[in-house]
């Protein structure tokens, strides 16, 4: 009975799967030439896809849960997914260069999606961009209801003006990014004080910042730097995209499943440097922990012990190690105003012998990795070209060592020759040279002797 009952349990997990994979193939629609035609008239979140890129089967069950839930949500998006390859030429329009590459088309327009591939990322990126550009806030109750649901969110408070204008062209370049808002004085929370209206706001981190063109210069570049927030849970994709802020990054390599003291310490000095010394480091400085080392070794192409502190400018590729033992946040402080003052050397960068370096380590990194992962494919991929290789160079130099000896024959009876040659002309020089012509003696007739006897 029991295992009647297991059977039918089994059969019904099966089935479920099944009804699953058939409901999610048919909430993400192929998309084909069709396609350029039809999607006028709605919003349209695609992923532009290669079948056999690696990175794109991974995102498939994600992009399957993304259609699902969007469907269910009611969201005016509509889900799809293309094979760029089988029509490059529609991908090439929409201006796919890589895969997985993931656009919202709205109109005329087309957003590229920069963020971690994640559901709640994705969903969040579509609800963001397909949506109004600048939101309107109308009330206190919406003011506070935005805050609670947002981790970084910008708002412009005031009426018509130069700054609005500027507010609005920032926020076409940078929806993909954030969310923009705007709102009347008078809903502003009583916490935040503002020394003139009209003002452009970032609330983040539990508090606000004041935008000052004197000392913050242009408005988008501003946007820019200050779109994260203080503290971060850093990989490699957000170090790429803090590289666009102008911002050193102060990161805690750690490993997060070691439950030691040294780890656990090093995380909350950071923790603590980036919440009181926030006024003091806000437009230099973004903080952050790293789990594990292997992208960090990318970066500085050496191998770094953990747990440490490096501090990493993205946007030269050049970083800063410790010099000094941390005990505490008062000793971090004092080692990131040494980066400040300059005392403190910068190892790494962008320079051309930098390049070179780095071009040599990612190949032995490559290969490496080829051969610890594989090494039967290892030996295939460099073994059959070292092959080819050797099986050329071992033609060529039979080819020349033919040809070497023809040569060689040639030059020895060249050389016989002239030796002939000078023979010759020393059998010349030895023969008289007064113009007399040798006759060899010549016996008169038998007849004649007699006569001459008579």
């Amino acid at each position: 009975m029991a295992a009647l009952s297991s059977a039918a349990a089994l059969r019904l997990c099966a089935t479920v799967i099944l009804l699953d994979m058939v409901f999610s193939k048919s909430v993400v629609p192929d998309l084909d030439d069709s396609f350029k035609e039809s999607r006028k008239d709605d919003i349209w979140l695609v992923d532009f896809y290669a079948p056999w890129c690696g990175h794109c089967k991974k995102l498939e069950p994600i992009w399957n849960e993304v259609g699902i839930e969007m469907k269910n949500m009611g969201s005016p998006v509509k889900v799809g997914k293309m094979d760029a390859t089988s029509y490059a030429s529609l991908a090439a329009e929409f201006g796919v260069r890589g895969y997985p590459t993931i656009k919202l088309l709205k109109g005329d327009l087309a957003y590229n999606y920069r963020g971690p591939r994640t559901k709640d990322d994705i969903i969040d990126f579509a609800h963001r961009v397909s949506g109004a550009l600048i939101r309107p806030l109308p009330s206190k109750q919406m003011f506070e209801h935005v805050q609670r649901r947002h981790r970084v969110f910008f708002v412009y408070v005031g009426g018509e003006s130069p700054l609005k204008e500027k507010y609005v062209d920032a926020a076409s370049e940078l929806i993909v990014y954030s969310y923009f808002f705007a709102a009347s004085e008078d809903v502003v929370p009583e916490s935040v004080v503002l020394r003139e209206v009209p003002a452009v706001l970032v609330f983040k981190d539990d508090t606000y910042f004041i935008y000052d063109e004197f000392e913050d210069g242009d408005l988008e570049s501003w946007i820019t730097r200050e779109r994260f927030q203080n503290y971060l849970t850093v990989d490699g994709f957000l170090l790429y995209e803090l590289g666009d802020t102008g911002k050193l990054v102060v990161i805690a390599v750690i490993d997060e499943k070691n439950t030691s003291i040294e780890h656990t310490r090093l995380k909350s000095i950071i923790q603590e440097v980036a919440q009181d010394y926030r006024a003091h480091f806000r437009r230099d400085f973004h903080f952050g922990h790293m789990d594990g080392n292997e992208y960090i070794n990318s970066l500085l192409m050496d191998e770094l012990m953990v747990p440490t502190v490096v501090v990493l400018n993205t946007s030269n590729q050049q970083y800063f190690l410790l010099d000094r033992q941390i005990k505490n946040a008062k000793d971090m402080v004092r080692f990131i105003d040494s980066i400040l003052n300059g005392t403190v050397e910068a190892q790494g960068g962008d320079s051309i012998l930098q390049r070179l370096k780095r071009i040599m380590f990612d190949a032995k990194t490559t290969v490496v990795s080829i051969f610890k992962s594989s090494p039967l494919m290892g030996c295939f991929l460099f073994g059959l070209p070292l092959g080819v290789i050797s099986i050329m160079c071992y033609g060529i130099y039979s080819a020349d060592t033919d040809g070497g000896y023809i040569e060689e024959q040639y030059e020895i009876s060249k050389s016989e020759m002239e030796s002939q040659d000078l023979m010759e002309e020393s059998r010349e020089q030895q023969e008289p040279s007064d113009g007399e012509s040798v006759v060899p003696p010549m016996h008169e007739p038998k007849d004649a002797l007699e006569k001459k006897k008579d």
